[in-house]
């Protein structure tokens, strides 16, 4: 059949290792501009690793949604977290690099056995108080502290904690210190910190972006043009590339995110209320409930769009009794609310958080739920029947 005559409205997966180039003169320049290129898209394909087609093809679908210059798919979350970081890594620059505490407990992990163990990367932590972040605090550690750059999620996980992501941006600029965030909680759709002058914002791609629990994919995205050539040469040398076959999936799933994610947070915010309604639950952490630490926060920078969809809570009684609730209402909602250590996922899930966090939230009771969009009506009906069976 003649190229021609196909007219497929869906981007070609090109599974391509390398990509054929018209003669020596060619191959030189392409590998010449590749180095030196400021554009997002290459002018000439020549390896997969380097860049591929129906990747940069996702990555411009993603550029819509953050409403950014440039975005740079990687295999994982964890992948554009060390694809990020690793851009600010100077040698010889001995400055501190400055971590919210409340963090996904696999970045803590990357930050203790990577940057500190192997790369001798002196890391310093700013936690909370009471829930919430006292930003004074903030703007004098970080004036005293002059670190390198500052890394923090405006939703944390799995407490849920708003941090004032405007107001965190102003105390770094105005103290000269870079600003990385993680977005994957709030996603664009909430906050979009780069409007609020973050040099990178990351997204764990398998969340919301995917939305349906079948690939696993990073991003980082950007405006300045400096910072985006030194990320696809380091995304090149250590191989941090998305397959072309997730990339092509994760362009078709992307383009229902903005369907998806809504009714995700219009979910969790009627399961917020109907857990911290029910007697047999003792706390309900969501930061759409007036009574969440942050709320205001919330209320401020997302503007009624939703407060995400996560949801996490803890059953009432003494440590032996919320044990027990905990594995009774696992056990009850199998059927429908499986137990996945992940989130996002179109179907509600759940993590048991003592079991995965350990000391850091040591409450037995407590579960973190990552709610779907399946028909809430649904979803009521086996929260209320478990709630009931206990």
């Amino acid at each position: 059949m003649k190229r021609n005559e196909i007219r497929s409205t869906r981007v070609p997966v090109y599974r391509d290792s390398g990509f054929e180039l018209e003669n020596a003169m060619v191959m030189g320049e392409a590998f010449n501009t590749e180095a030196a290129s400021g554009n997002r898209e290459p002018g000439h394909y020549i390896y997969s690793r380097y860049r591929n087609p129906t990747v940069v093809a996702a990555e411009e679908e993603i550029m819509k949604i953050e409403g950014c210059n440039w975005a740079l798919l990687t295999q994982s979350g964890m992948a554009a977290v060390d694809v990020a970081m690793s851009l600010f890594q100077e040698a010889g620059n001995s400055k501190p690099w400055l971590f919210f505490s409340e963090i996904y407990g696999g970045t803590i992990s990357y930050i203790n056995s990577v940057l500190t163990a192997r790369r001798g990367i002196r890391a310093e932590w700013f936690s909370p108080a009471n829930d919430g972040y006292n930003l004074a605090k903030l703007e004098e550690m970080v004036h005293r502290v002059k670190p390198q750059f500052l890394y923090f999620e405006v939703i944390s996980n799995p407490m849920l904690i708003i941090a004032d992501a405007a107001e965190v941006i102003n105390i770094c600029k105005r103290n000269g210190v870079k600003v990385i965030v993680d977005n994957t909680f709030a996603t664009p759709y909430l906050l979009k910190p780069l409007d609020y002058g973050a040099n990178l914002v990351i997204h764990s791609g398998t969340k919301y972006f995917s939305g349906h629990g079948n690939l696993t994919a990073g991003v980082l995205c950007g405006n300045g043009e400096e910072l985006m050539r030194d990320a696809v040469a380091y995304r090149k040398f250590v191989g941090h590339m998305l397959s072309p076959d997730d990339a092509y999936r994760l362009h078709t799933q992307i383009q229902t995110f903005a369907l998806r994610f809504p009714v995700q947070c219009e979910n969790a915010f009627r399961t917020a209320k109907l857990l911290a309604g029910h007697h047999i639950i003792e706390k309900v952490w969501y930061p759409g409930l007036t009574e969440h630490s942050t709320n205001n926060i919330a209320d401020r920078l997302f503007g009624g769009k939703g407060y995400g969809a996560m949801v996490t809570f803890t059953f009432r009684g003494d440590a032996g009794q919320k044990r027990q609730r905990r594995d009774m209402f696992i056990e009850h909602v199998s059927d429908k609310i499986r137990l996945v250590p992940t989130l996002g996922d179109p179907h509600t899930i759940l993590m048991p958080v003592e079991p995965v966090w350990g000391d850091r939230y040591p409450d037995p009771g407590m579960i973190r739920l990552s709610v779907g969009f399946e028909s809430f009506d649904e979803l009521e009906a086996t929260l209320s029947e478990a709630l009931e069976g206990l």
